[in-house]
């Protein structure tokens, strides 16, 4: 069984969508606050995929090992 990560990181959300470092990480603040997350908690592929509307098993083919 291959075990995939289940936080996605900026440099994830980079490689998906081609836009900068600093934008993802933006894009993660407004992801927690759309889903009342805490600042400490992640960001799963699952809240990525709700949040963009791009299919999770699409995600999870950029995921980096």
């Amino acid at each position: 069984m291959i075990t995939k990560r289940a936080c996605i990181y900026p440099k994830d959300i980079q490689r998906i969508t081609g836009r900068s470092e600093r934008y993802c990480r933006k894009l993660i603040n407004i992801i927690k606050e759309y889903l009342d997350k805490e600042p400490h908690q992640f960001i799963t592929v699952k809240d990525f995929a709700i949040y963009s509307g791009i299919e999770e098993e699409i995600i999870n083919q950029y995921l980096i090992d």
